[in-house]
């Protein structure tokens, strides 16, 4: 199956279950309907689809045969990682205040204009972060749906459904992490490097490559190597992540630029740039910690960005991603992952780890 096809064999398997839905949400409300209309939209609304891709090439690099009869069930477990994308999104939209997602505006913000054009009483912001709440919560809700009405066999639901659980738990743990390091001023690389592994890596590679090994009945060697792969590739992504949070262009990331320096967030990038700023330009420490997490313009944006430049915190980001995506890579050539597995995760190790500004 080509990246292509698999997209939109994921995005057949969203719309198929979600279609499956349809009756029971309409029976609730008009209003219910129109909501979950937008859920659907924005989990449908592009994307490469990633954490499907890692979950499904993971079960193959495992010996899953993609005719096999039991493949469709595999396809919908995977599928369903995109619901657990969405809460995050969608929760993490509210909680950062974000105006824009994906070149679109947030859920929470579409439904708070809702209330503004409909003259409806109370907070606009309210009803929409309200809103916002409840369609994450019921893209996680039907995410669990997706597992537990796939066509698995008993003894592979079993396998993945402890797999399945500590992912849930570790990506609330991660995001539970990075609020309070924010509101804590912990600015030290190890909590932002903790927040990256369990807010991030544990759900986009490293547990859905666990979740392919899981239904495919992986041994504990490969199973061993997957932890390793994943745990390096994820926090490389974020870190890549991190950067483009920075330095993206609006056109690519689909948020505007420098968002991450307004929002506050401790990043890696961040972290590093304060500590050799406390080492060596204290008046820079002491601009970078009165800015971050203001409303920049465009020109303050640009002084931080030169800052984060001039202080090697940019470098040194790009030097943790090169070895982290090296010893991943290191890690699956010595696995015992069937070979057309190897060159796709090796392909998709790369395009996670190396997108551009």
């Amino acid at each position: 199956m080509t990246a292509d096809g698999f997209v939109e064999s994921v995005e057949d398997t969203l719309r198929t279950f979600v279609n499956s839905r349809r009756e029971l949400v309409q029976g609730v409300s008009p209003v219910y309907s129109d909501a979950v209309d937008e859920l659907v939209s924005f989990v449908l609304r592009g994307g490469k689809r990633v954490r499907p891709a890692f979950a499904w090439t993971g079960w193959v690099g495992a010996g899953g045969d993609p005719s096999s009869a039991g493949a469709p069930a595999v396809l919908a477990v995977c599928s369903a990682l995109e619901l657990v994308q969405a809460c995050a999104l969608i929760h993490d939209d509210i909680i950062d205040s974000s105006l824009t997602r994906r070149g679109f505006p947030t859920v929470h913000v579409t439904f708070a204009e809702r209330h503004r054009a409909q003259g409806w009483s109370g907070d606009p912001d309210r009803y929409g972060e309200s809103v916002g709440v409840l369609l994450g919560d019921l893209a996680l809700c039907w995410a669990d749906d997706m597992v537990r009405f796939a066509d698995l066999d008993a003894d592979a639901a079993g396998r993945v459904a402890p797999v399945w659980s500590a992912m849930r738990t570790e990506v609330m743990g991660g995001q539970l992490l990075d609020i309070t390091v924010e509101a804590s001023g912990d600015e030290s690389v190890e909590a932002a490097l903790r927040i990256d592994r369990y807010k991030t890596a544990a759900y986009t590679v490293e547990r859905p490559l666990l979740i392919g090994a899981a239904l495919a009945d992986a041994d504990p060697a490969l199973i061993a190597a997957y932890h390793r792969f994943g745990a390096d590739i994820g926090v490389a992504f974020q870190l890549r992540d991190d950067l483009l949070g920075v330095f993206g262009d609006p056109e690519i990331t689909g948020k505007p630029s420098g968002d991450d320096l307004r929002e506050g967030k401790r990043t890696v990038l961040l972290a590093v740039a304060l500590a050799a700023a406390d080492r060596v330009a204290p008046d820079s420490a002491a601009m970078i910690r009165s800015k971050i997490g203001t409303d920049l313009s465009d020109d303050e944006v640009d002084t931080l960005r030169s800052a984060l430049i001039d202080l090697g915190a940019v470098d040194d980001v790009e030097s943790r991603i090169s070895a982290l995506t090296d010893s991943a890579l290191a890690e699956l050539d010595l696995s015992d992952a069937t070979a057309p597995a190897k060159e796709r995760l090796r392909s998709m190790a790369w395009s996670a780890t190396r997108r551009e500004y």
